[in-house]
Parts: structure tokens; sequence; C-alpha cells
């Protein structure tokens, strides 16, 4: 990794200048209005709550047999929070080079400082709340030992936002047409995963699209830690190095043929 542990350090030594950027990025999305930052907590407090309300207690739905658990809202939440911190992240990483480019053309920075600040701005909203689903799913998994996996996750999906944030911000620096692209992509990709149903009611011969979408391996893991109080299946912890891995290995890719090149894209 020649390319990307210089860009590491220099983000590391870049470390607090960093925290004051994430430190803005969170006030800025909410300047002016009267809660301030509590919005970002609000708004995926509040979604989420409503699927509770809608599913499992004004229509009662359940789940047919096989399922993790019987309640329809209670199955969506365990999935659709880690989706909508993964988008936000990965949305708000993919732009960063873009949003920051006058900086960047100014200022000697280090670029992976820029999806970095962004992915960590949008982890100190979500993380939190992610970890509260473990206090909150208590009497399903009755705080069993595969809990202790449950913040291991949490760490590995944003190092997954970085990665692929830092990926996905270096081709929309190159071709602008990868926001949108990236864009619709996430508004479908919530359909071809385990988040809104079951991976056994896929079609069979067709379980193999759901591994195409990074989070499956996530989600999956987050429904068995907090549905079954069980430990993540190995298939999941499988899926979760290798979207770690190919990330990892595409940025030094990028890194390596485009980093000259990179702010002048911008």
């Amino acid at each position: 990794m020649f390319a990307l542990i210089p860009q590491l350090t220099a983000v590391w030594r870049a470390r607090s200048l960093c925290g004051v950027l994430i430190r803005r990025e969170v006030s800025a999305r909410y300047a002016g209005t009267s809660l301030g930052v509590v919005w970002a907590y609000l708004q995926p407090c509040l979604t989420v709550a409503a699927y509770y309300l809608v599913f499992d207690v004004v229509f009662a739905m359940r789940m047919g047999a096989g399922a993790p658990t019987e309640a329809v809202g209670t199955y969506l939440i365990a999935g659709m929070l880690p989706w909508m911190a993964f988008a936000d992240a990965l949305a708000r990483g993919m732009s960063s080079l873009v949003e920051s480019a006058g900086v960047l053309q100014k200022n000697a920075l280090p670029p992976m400082m820029f999806p970095v600040r962004s992915v960590l701005a949008s982890a100190l909203v979500f993380a939190p709340l992610l970890l509260l689903l473990v206090v909150a799913y208590a009497p399903l998994h009755g705080f069993a030992a595969a809990v202790l996996a449950f913040p291991l996750l949490v760490l590995a999906q944003t190092l997954l936002c970085a990665l692929w944030g830092a990926v996905l911000a270096i081709l929309a620096a190159a071709l602008r047409d990868t926001l949108q692209v990236v864009a619709f992509t996430l508004s479908l990709g919530i359909f071809v995963s385990p988040v809104l149903f079951p991976a056994h009611l896929f079609p069979a011969g067709w379980e193999w699209v759901l591994w195409v979408n990074p989070m499956t391996p996530w989600v999956t893991a987050y429904q068995a830690v907090l549905l079954q109080g069980t430990w993540p299946p190995a298939s999941a912890w499988l899926g979760v190095f290798a979207w770690l891995a190919a990330g990892a290995v595409l940025l030094e890719v990028l890194l390596r043929r485009c980093h000259d090149q990179l702010v002048d894209w911008l």
C-alpha cells in the first residue's frame, strides 16, 4: 500500500484539523435551525419510530416461518438503520472532494482527509444510534455474548464507508456522472439486500445477487446479533473482510494512478 499508507499517515498527522472540520461539518448542516445538531439524531430516530408504529403497532404485521423474528417492524429496523448510516456516509464521502475543491486548490492538504472527514461526521451521528439498538433489542438477544461483535461491526462499517467513499470521491472528481449513478444505485440497493425481507425469500439461484451489495454481510451480521443473539455466520464475516480488502486495493490503485492529477480534476 505504497500510496494509501502515506495518505493515511498524513491524515493522522492532521487529526486535530480533521477533528475541527468534522465538528464544523456536522454543525453546518443544521446551521440556522432552532434545534441545531439535534436534527441529525432526530430524523433517523423518527424514521425508526415510524417503522415500528406502522408495522408493529398499527398493522401488527407478522413475518412467515423461517424469519428471525415475527414482528415486521422489528425486523426492518435492524437492517434499515445500518443501511441509512451506510447510504449517508457513502454519499457524503463521495461528494467530499468535489465540494472541497476550493480548499484543496489553495492548500497543501492530504486529499483523503476530506472523505475521511465526511464519513466520520456521518458516523458521529449514526454510530451512537446503531449502538443503542443493542439496548433496544435486549428482550430478543438477552445481552448474549454475541453482542460483543456489534461494536466491531459498526467500526468495520465505518471503515467500509471511508474506503469506498474515498474511491467514489476520486471517481467523482474525474467524472461528475459518478455522483448521479451512485445516488440512483443507493436508492435501489436496499431492494437487493436482506433489509426488507429475509435472504431465504430471494428467488432460488439468485441469492448471489444479494452479495453484490456491500451491505449484505453487515445486515446479515446485525440481524444475527440483534434478533437471535447469535454470532454472525462465517459467510457474513467473509463478506465483511472481502469488501474491506477490495476497497483498500482499489483505493491504492486509484491513488497510484491519479494522485498527481486529482487536484487538477477538481
